[in-house]
């Protein structure tokens, strides 16, 4: 089926997105829209996710990818296509391809997680490892692509992608009619660029809020300085969401069409994607939940009903054990102190017996005994224990504090 191709300014449209839609029909799946029942609590009206983490492949990224190589020519199937990735765009780049019959090679940095390199193996790309960042492995597959004629396939900015990408919003136009506002992370902004392209134009009023990682949030500069500016270097967790430089196609959309730029914080990454394990039963990495972390770190400011994409779900194990961690500990349900006791038998029983008395469990112990700063008959102990919320904590500290010990959190 002949499909119109967006122009070289990079001009995307509704009917762009609409092609898109029916390119995908049978390949990419209709994620489920899930409400969710805290977060409609905390906001006052409906709150649902758009469950992207449950894409094949774990990410929106099939959509855009499939689009974009679905659209080359015999010629250019033919040269097969490269990408570079730490994870999402990489596995989406495989399937689409394997499913096209085009033969793709993907850059990895070299420390990508095992689980994300043999997931894209698995749908099929050659993998090669190059660098320590993505940058690094971008540079490698334009070397390769100048070098063998294959196609390099951005992971945001390209017309195409960005088509594939918007129609994640026709679906939830579909499944919530009455949707308000549209809640979406974004990295280079190629799904935040595409939703708003196909909302904006079926439904103007729909608020379209991006939300980026603190440490990595490269469009409000670029915004207030009207072009795409690169940080030094970005730093956040969530590695959908490190790049450096905002994509020019989608850096256009987005000044247009999206109404709100938010940043979180690692802290709120970190409470987001617990939120989802615990409450919603979803795995959604770091980036997948930034929407959520998002809507919890400010609920008045979101009209309802909202939507949050959950863009992705492919978080590698060890990852996932880090930010849980950190999770609990941003909401209180873990704390670490240090305390001096005397160093003879039986303190530190009777320390334990305060903590079981005051309802904390005891994670992990351990003592200094080598400090200067400590007296000769001195031990200083850490303690890490698990707790029942920041009013919990607050009463293990008074319970030390009431018993004689003097508490450092």
């Amino acid at each position: 089926m002949a499909v119109s191709t967006p122009g070289a300014t990079g001009t995307v449209t509704l009917d762009d997105v609409r092609a898109a839609l029916r390119t995908l029909a049978g390949v990419a799946r209709v994620t489920a829209l899930e409400g969710s029942r805290h977060l409609s609590a905390l906001v006052g009206a409906p709150v649902y996710f758009k469950c992207e983490n449950l894409q094949r492949t774990g990410s929106f990224k099939v959509r855009g990818a499939y689009v974009r190589i679905a659209r080359l020519s015999a010629a250019e199937r033919a040269a097969g296509v490269v990408a570079a990735s730490a994870g999402n765009h990489a596995q989406g780049v495989a399937l689409a391809a394997t499913l096209l019959g085009v033969r793709a090679t993907v850059f990895m940095p070299e420390e990508t997680p095992l689980p994300k390199v043999a997931a894209t193996r698995e749908y099929g790309a050659e993998v090669r490892l190059h660098g320590q960042v993505v940058d690094e492995s971008l540079r490698a597959a334009q070397r390769y692509a100048a070098h063998t004629g294959a196609v390099l396939i951005h992971p945001f900015d390209h017309p195409d992608v960005v088509a594939g990408q918007g129609t994640v919003g026709l679906e939830i136009l579909r499944q919530c009619p009455e949707v308000a506002t549209i809640v979406v992370g974004m990295g280079g902004g190629g799904l935040a660029a595409g939703i708003a392209v196909a909302v904006k134009a079926v439904r103007p009023a729909v608020r379209v809020v991006g939300v980026q990682a603190e440490g990595a949030a490269c469009y409000p500069p670029s915004l207030a300085a009207g072009r795409p500016l690169a940080l030094d270097a970005p730093v956040t967790m969530a590695d959908g969401m490190r790049v450096a430089r905002p994509g020019d196609i989608p850096f256009r959309i987005v000044g247009e069409l999206v109404d709100e730029i938010r940043t979180v914080t690692e802290d709120a990454l970190s409470r987001a994607l617990l939120l989802c394990l615990e409450r919603a039963k979803l795995v959604v990495e770091p980036a997948g939940a930034s929407p959520v972390a998002a809507v919890l770190a400010d609920p008045s400011a979101f009209a309802g009903p909202v939507v949050a994409v959950l863009s992705g779900g492919n978080v590698d194990p060890l990852l996932m054990q880090r930010v849980l961690t950190h999770g609990m500990a941003a909401a209180g349900r873990y704390l670490s102190l240090r305390l001096r006791l005397a160093d003879r038998p039986g303190a530190l029983a009777l320390l334990l017996a305060v903590l079981s008395e005051a309802g904390a469990n005891v994670l992990d112990v351990g003592h200094v005994r080598t400090d200067p700063h400590l007296g000769l008959t001195e031990v200083e102990v850490e303690l890490h224990l698990e707790t029942k919320g920041p009013e919990h904590c607050s009463l293990v500290v008074q319970a030390l504090e009431q018993a004689g010990y003097r508490v450092t959190c």
